[in-house]
């Protein structure tokens, strides 16, 4: 049974939203630092806890 899938599925869902926070917090950085900040603060955050829960889940 393979479970590759599954894994890159698992890790698309760690990563993909805190490039994208951090992406749009790169085209905030000059106009608006404090909600680019948020943002990068945010996007840390999240990334982990993702890496808590789902690689818990992962082993």
């Amino acid at each position: 049974m393979d479970l590759t899938g599954i894994f890159i599925i698992i890790l698309l869902i760690i990563s993909v939203p805190a490039i994208i926070l951090s992406i749009i917090g790169l085209f905030l950085f000059k106009k608006k630092r404090k909600t680019a900040k948020i943002l990068f603060i945010i996007s840390v955050v999240y990334l982990i806890v993702s890496l808590g829960v789902c690689g818990g889940v992962i082993s």
